[in-house]
């Protein structure tokens, strides 16, 4: 499967500052317990070059005057197996303290007053959802494999918790590799995402998760709000 045709602003993004070989080889991931891992979904528009230079000159300097460190992200690739959401990239990032995310978007409108609207000319979606790291984190994406993100919303928390572990079983019966989840997430103001259930799997190849993927579909899906799932490389 090919990836996603994007523009070269958003791979700047994706790729924080590495060139594009970084892309091909296995991502690390090594957070410390009390740190705030963030995931963003993105879709950048045309014509906003200019625009994105300025805000990396400008807010980024900021962030990492509070604490941010960005990360090598992911590229979208194909159509979704699942949901309605079509976001070009996975960018992640981290920040070394809860209270410094949190001053960030306190603070960043006196150095840009329309950084809140910037990001809106610059992007068409910009899903945030982020994570207090209870305990440390490790885990790496693998772009030999086929690597599938998937992030439910439920309708309650108990038969939800049911569907879960029979997905989980399944998942390992047909070969899945659980990279990474993600529980109790924050999204700010303004840029909702916040799944109840963030999930990032890895497969053999294509055929093997499509082997899961038939099973998934036949699941009683009654607990079920609603699901995004795209390939990432």
């Amino acid at each position: 499967m090919k990836l996603l045709k994007i523009s070269l602003l958003t791979l700047f993004l994706i790729t924080n500052f590495l060139n594009l070989q970084a892309q091909s080889k296995i991502k690390s991931y090594a957070q410390k317990k009390g740190q705030v891992f963030d995931i963003i979904f993105l879709n950048t528009k045309p014509d906003t070059k200019k625009k994105l230079d300025n805000y990396f000159k400008t807010a980024f300097p900021v962030a990492e005057k509070m604490g941010y460190h960005p990360l090598p992200g992911r590229a979208v690739s194909g159509s979704p197996t699942q949901g309605n959401y079509h976001p070009e990239v996975m960018v992640f990032g981290y920040w070394d303290t809860l209270s410094g995310r949190e001053k960030f978007l306190q603070e960043i409108e006196k150095t840009m007053p329309d950084f809140h609207q910037e990001r809106r000319n610059i992007w068409s979606t910009f899903g945030l959802t982020y994570y207090e790291l209870k305990e440390d984190l490790s885990f790496k994406i693998d772009p030999e494999r086929f690597n599938i993100t998937t992030a439910y919303w439920q309708k309650d928390e108990q038969s939800f918790n049911k569907f879960k572990q029979e997905w989980l079983q399944k998942s390992k019966k047909a070969g899945g590799q659980i990279e990474i989840e993600f529980v109790e997430g924050t999204s700010p103001f303004g840029y909702h995402y916040n799944p109840d259930y963030l999930v990032i799997t890895s497969w053999e190849n294509k055929a093997a998760f499509e082997k899961f993927y038939t099973e998934n579909l036949k699941m009683n899906h009654s607990s079920v709000k609603h699901v995004n799932q795209f390939q990432i490389k």
